[in-house]
């Protein structure tokens, strides 16, 4: 199903591409993640700082109004810390997702934009490092992972871009409460990148 709808939205991006073809920008981005697990029983979770790095198309529809699909490699997850029986133990869940952010962008100004969209993430990696042990929880999250995107950006004539970007997740990740118990865990990350537009 993954593959399914991966391809799905490839075909819709080309489509869209081809319909658009004389106001199209292609471009790369990368930048920081700050990064944090919400929901049930999170108090333990005090966020992670990592990255994320991809490419990113910018399909004007009007002079004001532009569609930005993106495909991106995103490290996210949180350190954690819990006190049990006297003792303290950390650890740091990481997680990796391909994103696919759609995003819809409104100019406010020259250069200046507004943008919000759904965003789809695919589970790629998860592990839970603690005590010099690792322990892959992939199988214990869900491999989907749905949220929605809200940020700014700002690009210059020459291409180069900046943006700022808060992503809510609307996922329970719990795929398994047999052994994650019945809480909830939901990605929340904010993103700060750099780009350039060929």
């Amino acid at each position: 199903m993954k593959k399914t709808f991966v391809f799905f939205i490839l075909i819709v991006m080309i489509g869209l591409t081809n319909t658009y073809s004389q106001e199209v920008s292609f471009g790369v981005k990368a930048g920081v993640n700050f990064s944090d697990i919400t929901g049930d029983d999170t108090a333990s979770f005090s966020g992670l700082t990592a990255f994320h790095i991809g490419v990113v198309s910018e399909i004007m529809i009007s002079e004001t109004f532009a569609f930005q699909p993106e495909l991106l490699y995103s490290a996210q997850g949180s350190d954690w810390k819990d006190d049990f029986e006297g003792e303290t133990f950390e650890g740091t869940v990481k997680l990796s997702y391909l994103n696919i952010p759609l995003m819809a962008k409104y100019y406010v100004a020259e250069g200046f934009s507004l943008e919000v969209g759904p965003q789809l993430g695919l589970l790629l990696s998860a592990k839970d490092e603690y005590d010099s042990t690792e322990d892959d929880i992939k199988d214990d999250l869900k491999g989907l992972d749905f949220g929605v995107n809200f940020g700014l950006g700002y690009k210059l004539d020459n291409g180069l871009n900046f943006g700022a970007r808060y992503n809510l997740g609307l996922t329970d990740g719990n795929d398994n409460p047999d052994s994650l118990g019945d809480s909830s865990y939901k990605n929340s990350v904010i993103q700060v990148s750099v780009g350039y537009f060929f």
